[in-house]
C-alpha cells in the first residue's frame, strides 16, 4: 500500500505519525522514513525548513515512482539549508584533467543519492552557507548545491524527473567545476564493486520548468562521470554511450540567471535535448576579480548552454544573453563532442560572441536557422577544431565586431546562406 506522508513547519510535529491532519514538522522526520515505491512526501505550502535539509537514498519503479512534492496554498514550501547537509563527494579515480577536484565535501539542500524513478518537483530550495573564517573567492571553500543527485552503487539509474522548482542564493566554490557544485549537478561516481552493481550512469533525466538564480558554481549541470577517460577522442561510438554515458537526457524549460560560472550543461550524453532555456547574465565569477586563488586548478571560463562530450546533442529555442566575458564568455559552445546540432536559438549582449567550436575533439557541428543579435567580442570561435557549417542563420552585429574573434580562429567551418546586418 502507498504511503503519503505530509510535513508541515507550521503545524506539524515530529511525534506524529505523518498523515494530513498529523503532519511532521521538520526533514528530520522523512529521514527516518523507509521510502517504497509509490509513496509520496508532500510538504505544506508556506513552510520553511531553515537549517534543514533532505537527503534521499530511495527508489521507485516505472509504474510506481516516489514523489516529493508539495500540498496545500500560497508559497512553495522552503528549504533553507544555510550550509547544512554535508556529505562527502569522492570520484574514486583520477578526472579527465589534473586540474579537477575529484573529492570533498559537499553541502546540499537536497541529494538524491543512488535514487530512481522519483519526482522531486514544486519546492523553493535555497543554500547560503557562512563558516567563520571562509571568504567568497575562499580557494578552498564548501561546495554547495541546490538540488544535487549522485549515482554510484546502483547501476544505471533511470527515471528521475526535476520540475518547478525554485533555486536561489547558493554560494557555492568558484573552481571547483565537477564537485556537486551549484544550482543543480548531476554526478557519476566510481561504485564500490563496480562487478557486482555496474557502471554508475543515468538514464531518462528531465529537468524542466525550474527556475536557477544567484548559485555557483554552475546553473544546471548533467551527467559529469568517473568513467570520463572512455570519452578521450574525437569520435564517439553510440556503444560507448550504452556503456558508460546517460541516454534520454532532457532539459526543457529552464530559466537560469546570474550563475557565477556556466549556465546549462549536459555532459556524456547520448542524443541529449535541451530546449526552450534561457542562461541569463552568467559567468558573474570568471574573472580576476572573484577568481583569484585557484591554486592549482584551471579553468576560469564559462559560457551560456553547451554541451560537453556528448554524441548527436540537440539545442533548440533557448537563449543565451548578457554572458561576461572571460576566456569564452559566449552564448553556445559545441565543446569536443560529436555531431552537436544548434537550432532556431537566439543570442544577445553576449561579451564572448555568439559561438565557439571548441578544440579538435569538436566533430561534425552544425550551426543552422540562429539568431545572434549585437554579441560581443567576435561572433564565432573556431578554436582548432576541424569542422563547422554554418548556414542560413541571421548575424545582427556592430561596426567593429569582427565575424571571428581574435586568438580563437585556428579552426576549420564552412559558411553558406547567412544573412549579416550591421546595427
Amino acid at each position: 500500500m502507498h504511503r503519503i506522508y505530509y510535513v508541515s513547519s507550521l503545524n506539524g510535529n515530529d511525534d506524529n505519525d505523518g498523515s494530513r491532519d498529523m503532519p511532521f514538522a521538520t526533514l528530520f522526520a522523512v529521514s527516518r522514513l523507509q521510502l517504497n515505491p509509490g509513496d509520496q512526501v508532500l510538504l505544506e505550502r508556506g513552510s520553511v525548513f531553515r537549517g534543514q535539509f533532505l537527503h534521499l537514498s530511495a527508489c521507485g519503479t516505472e509504474d510506481a515512482p516516489i514523489l516529493i512534492g508539495a500540498y496545500g496554498d500560497g508559497l512553495p514550501p522552503r528549504i533553507e539549508a544555510m550550509g547544512q547537509g554535508i556529505w562527502y563527494q569522492d570520484y574514486g579515480t583520477e578526472l579527465d584533467s589534473k586540474t579537477h577536484t575529484r573529492e570533498g565535501y559537499v553541502s546540499s539542500a537536497v541529494l538524491l543519492y543512488d535514487c530512481a524513478w522519483l519526482t522531486l518537483r514544486d519546492l523553493a530550495v535555497t543554500n547560503q552557507g557562512s563558516i567563520i573564517g571562509e571568504t567568497y573567492e575562499a580557494p578552498r571553500k564548501m561546495n554547495r548545491t541546490g538540488v544535487a543527485a549522485a549515482a554510484k552503487n546502483k547501476g544505471t539509474l533511470r527515471g528521475l524527473c526535476l520540475e518547478n522548482l525554485e533555486i536561489r542564493d547558493v554560494n557555492g566554490n568558484v573552481y571547483d567545476k565537477h564537485m556537486n557544485n551549484g544550482g543543480i549537478y548531476f554526478t557519476c561516481l566510481k561504485p564500490d564493486n563496480e562487478e557486482a552493481t555496474g557502471v554508475a550512469r543515468y538514464e531518462g533525466v528531465t529537468i524542466r520548468g525550474c527556475f536557477v538564480h544567484r548559485v555557483s558554481r554552475w546553473g544546471i549541470a548533467v551527467g559529469y562521470t568517473y568513467k570520463c577517460r572512455e570519452f578521450m577522442k574525437a569520435e564517439l561510438e553510440e556503444e560507448l554511450f550504452e556503456k558508460y554515458g546517460h541516454p534520454d537526457i532532457r532539459i526543457t524549460d529552464n530559466y537560469v540567471k546570474e550563475a557565477g560560472g556556466d549556465g546549462i550543461t549536459v555532459m556524456y550524453a547520448l542524443r541529449p535535448l535541451v530546449e526552450h532555456n534561457t542562461a541569463d547574465s552568467c559567468a558573474g565569477e570568471m574573472n580576476d576579480r572573484i577568481y583569484r586563488y585557484p591554486e592549482n586548478r584551471g579553468g576560469k571560463v564559462a559560457a551560456g548552454i553547451w554541451p560537453w562530450k556528448c554524441k548527436d546533442a540537440l539545442f533548440q529555442y533557448n537563449e543565451a544573453a548578457d554572458t561576461r566575458l572571460n576566456q569564452d564568455g559566449m552564448a553556445w559552445d559545441a565543446d569536443s563532442g560529436d555531431g552537436t546540432i544548434y537550432q532556431y536559438n537566439y543570442s544577445r549582449l553576449n561579451e564572448g560572441g555568439c559561438v565557439m567550436f571548441c578544440l579538435e575533439e569538436s566533430i561534425h557541428n552544425t550551426f543552422r536557422n540562429n539568431v545572434s543579435h549585437d554579441d560581443l567580442g567576435g561572433t564565432i570561435s573556431p578554436s582548432g577544431n576541424p569542422d563547422a557549417y554554418i548556414h542560413h542563420n541571421t548575424f545582427m552585429k556592430r561596426k567593429g565586431v569582427p565575424f571571428v574573434r581574435e586568438h580563437m580562429d585556428g579552426g576549420h567551418f564552412t559558411e553558406e546562406e547567412n544573412e549579416f546586418l550591421e546595427i
